[in-house]
């Protein structure tokens, strides 16, 4: 049973509704174009379910760039649909509870998801991997494809199938959704309409820092001189390059501020419990370290200030040894 669906009037994709459900209705391939924070990762999927997609034994496949944001992103619309639902004894339970039934996750170490799943957060790389076995991804009638704007090989191999399989398969529907990407190109691509969501926009104060004299920066130290020149209000989100660096820095404010402040690590490699530490507001100023993965596939609440390392982990193509690197 499909549970009442409602959208959260300050997400700006929730007044852009009746035209997405229209374009998705008239045209096997929708382009969703909206800014970061305008909700389009959370409530396109529940916009699919309104359209009666995801019925009859098939699911509403929505591909994420990491496993983090799969897990996430599933945990978060599966806590709406229960919470707009009609069934209040479930208001006791953890969103995690809830996923596996209505709203599942897959991504290469894990999987939540049961008979009665009709939206799957994935991770673009296994549904990849699926069209070997299943060419025409039937399991699929709706296929929502995150963070186009990225353009992984993933999801660049992925935009090509689908375009192959919605030759053969007239019931598919496939929407593009993106922060940032050239439209125009996409659109002509599938010849598909764009609709186009603006984000909620905040004024921001950008403040650089000085490097050290002897060019030599200690990074863990950096971050803790500059969480000590901002106000001290809200909570904090630093972007660092690594597992190790995330660990590192924790350890050093830690001993810094003398348990002041609650320092969260955002990693894919901690469990999930741990993970969703981010995602709760907290009495204690909240500092959370994460990789470029907090920057555009998920939303963390309560952030009023961001430390940028400046670094980040590429992945790159080395010739001489003929294998892949991040440097």
């Amino acid at each position: 049973m499909t549970p009442e669906i409602r959208y959260p009037a300050e997400l700006p994709v929730s007044a852009h509704r009746a035209e997405i459900l229209d374009a998705v209705r008239h045209n096997p391939v929708v382009v969703v174009c909206g800014d970061t924070g305008s909700g389009k990762t959370t409530q396109l999927p529940k916009m699919m379910l309104e359209l009666g997609r995801g019925a009859r034994g098939r699911r509403i496949a929505v591909t994420q760039p990491r496993r983090l944001a799969a897990v996430t992103m599933a945990e978060r619309v599966a806590d709406e649909l229960r919470i707009t639902g009609s069934e209040p004894e479930d208001k006791k339970q953890e969103p995690t509870d809830l996923v596996g039934g209505l709203v599942g996750y897959r991504h290469r170490y894990a999987k939540a998801i049961s008979s009665e799943t009709r939206i799957e957060f994935l991770t673009d790389g296994v549904l990849l991997a699926e069209t070997k076995f299943d060419p025409l991804l039937r399991m699929y009638d709706t296929i929502v494809v995150d963070e186009a704007h990225e353009r992984s090989l993933n999801v660049d191999f992925l935009l090509g199938i689908l375009k192959r399989i919605l030759e053969r398969r007239h019931d598919l529907k496939v929407v593009i959704a993106s922060a940032t990407m050239d439209t125009a190109k996409f659109a002509e691509f599938f010849n598909a309409p764009v609709i186009n969501v603006p984000g909620r926009l905040f004024p921001i104060d950008i403040r650089y820092r000085a490097s050290e004299d002897d060019g030599e920066t200690d990074l863990a130290e950096a971050v803790a001189g500059a969480i000590r020149e901002l106000p001290d209000e809200g909570d904090v989100l630093v972007f660092l390059s690594g597992e190790r660096d995330i660990r590192d820095c924790g350890e050093h404010l830690d001993t810094v501020f003398g348990g002041r402040y609650e320092i969260i690590p955002l990693i894919a490699s901690l469990p999930a419990a741990e993970q969703r530490r981010a995602f709760r507001l907290s009495s204690r100023r909240r500092i959370v370290l994460a990789t470029n993965v907090a920057e555009t596939s998920v939303t963390i609440p309560g952030i009023r200030a961001v430390i940028d390392s400046g670094l980040a982990r590429i992945s790159r193509y080395v010739h001489r040894t003929q294998v892949q690197r991040l440097q």
